[in-house]
């Protein structure tokens, strides 16, 4: 099939899953051995076209906007939703940056010369097909296709219904640039965002598509991790923790907190949960409660912590009188509440007797995904570090650091909190597999 064949076809409404993952296959033959120059021309290219082509996406990202608000979607969400200059030019540069890394295609991963002199090489290779099933966050259209480019795989992007006119823009421009440097369009295949089936129907592509990640939200994830007949790299949900440990310095910890929470509180490395020792909620709490209150964040606390924030939130209450901003809520915490991503200006308090009650806590109710502990004390610190059970364990740092840009991996195609294959920002090897290649000269085994 020609490339202009492959166009035509790319851009018929009609396709099934099943027909858009066959010409993902199809390409993704041709794309797995192209030359690393090309596939760099391509990023760059898929760059030129969003700023080319910012206008068009933005009245499509407008669209989306104005209908989520119309149904009454939470800000949050719609942040998340949202493009302007910036976003998009943020999109451009990140796919610039991926174009500046290594090649990782052919990288020998181990050689050796095995049983009668036979050469082995194992090298890096790409999955294949990749399948997308994600929400309403147009810019992992772009960084998604981007590093497929990048790794040689065809993907497949199953974006949420919230920002069906933006990524149907956004996949649109891509498909044209890359095709304008030689690849197929069917490098990068829309996948209908209108109908809960074409969902299912990704699930159920075993042997057409290599691998699945869904990224969204919780009920998301576990949809297909338990339904998927495609092998699933789980991306993970963020009911991420900030611990104060009893010798936490309390304006780092405040510090800490207050970015972790309100830097931008819908993203999935945001803190929805502080934990912290009954020792330091006379001390620290207060402080960190009031810098939280003038944020408007709501407090959702445990029984021990709710009489310090109500205390708190009295006095800056009161204060408020005076011509601050309005004095925000406070609720007792159920147990649901510790194990709720929010993705909004909401934070559950559970207070702990120590560092080890504190590791329980988390590793029970937490996601796998990034938790911080902020201390003085070493030994808390290696405790910490060694006994929680995450991607991303920090100490004395903010959990908005988990991320493909700042781990230094360019842009990333979701951060995964299981344990097989890829943890963590999953960058450009998290794309790959391996091949065994051995070269012989006539040997047979005995």
């Amino acid at each position: 099939m020609s490339a202009a064949e492959t166009t035509t076809v790319a851009t018929a409404s009609s396709l099934t899953v099943q027909q858009w993952a066959s010409c993902a296959r199809t390409a993704a033959v041709e794309l797995g051995v192209s030359v690393a120059e090309q596939r760099n021309s391509a990023l760059t290219a898929m760059a030129e076209a969003l700023g080319a082509h910012e206008a068009e996406l933005l009245v499509a990202n407008a669209r989306d906007v104005e209908a989520a608000r119309e149904c009454g979607t939470n800000e949050g969400l719609i942040d998340r939703l949202m493009l302007d200059h910036g976003r998009l030019e943020g999109c451009a540069d990140a796919l610039l940056q991926l174009r500046e890394f290594p090649d990782v295609l052919g990288e020998v991963i181990d050689t050796r010369t095995i049983s009668g002199g036979v050469e082995m090489e194992q090298v890096r290779v790409p999955l294949g097909v990749v399948g997308m099933i994600y929400e309403a966050r147009p810019n992992v259209t772009v960084d998604s296709a981007g590093i497929a480019i990048k790794t040689g795989n065809a993907i497949l992007l199953r974006g949420g219904s919230l920002a069906r006119h933006s990524n149907d823009a956004l996949i649109a421009v891509l498909r044209e640039a890359i095709a304008g440097v030689g690849l197929s369009p069917d490098c990068i295949c829309p996948i209908d965002a209108t109908s809960r089936d074409t969902s299912a129907a990704l699930m159920e592509a075993r042997g057409l598509i290599d691998v699945l990640i869904p990224r969204g939200g919780a009920g998301l994830i576990s949809a297909v991790v338990e339904h998927s007949k495609v092998p699933v790299i789980e991306t993970g949900t963020g009911n991420c923790h900030i611990y104060i440990e009893q010798t936490a310095e309390a304006e780092m910890a405040t510090s800490i907190v207050v970015n972790a929470k309100c830097q931008r509180p819908s993203v999935c490395n945001a803190a929805e949960s502080l934990v912290i020792d009954r020792a330091a909620t006379e001390r620290v709490l207060p402080q960190i409660v009031r810098a939280l209150h003038e944020r408007g964040v709501t407090i959702v606390a445990d029984d021990a912590s709710y009489p310090v924030a109500a205390q708190t939130l009295g006095e800056a209450a009161l204060a408020d009188s005076t011509g601050g901003s309005v004095a925000i809520g406070l609720e007792h915490a159920t147990e649901d509440d510790f194990g709720t991503e929010y993705l909004d200006l909401m934070i559950s308090v559970k207070v702990v007797e120590d560092y080890r009650e504190a590791v329980e806590h988390i590793n029970r109710y937490g996601t796998h995904h990034s938790e911080a502990i902020v201390t003085s004390d070493a030994a808390a610190a290696d405790y910490f570090l060694a006994r929680v059970d995450a991607a991303a364990v920090y100490v004395n740092a903010s959990t908005r650091f988990t991320d493909g840009g700042e781990f230094g991996l360019g842009a990333e195609i979701g951060i995964s909190t299981q344990k097989l294959h890829a943890r963590g920002p999953m960058g450009l090897r998290a794309l790959t597999s391996s091949k065994y290649l051995l070269r012989g000269t006539g040997q047979v085994r005995g």
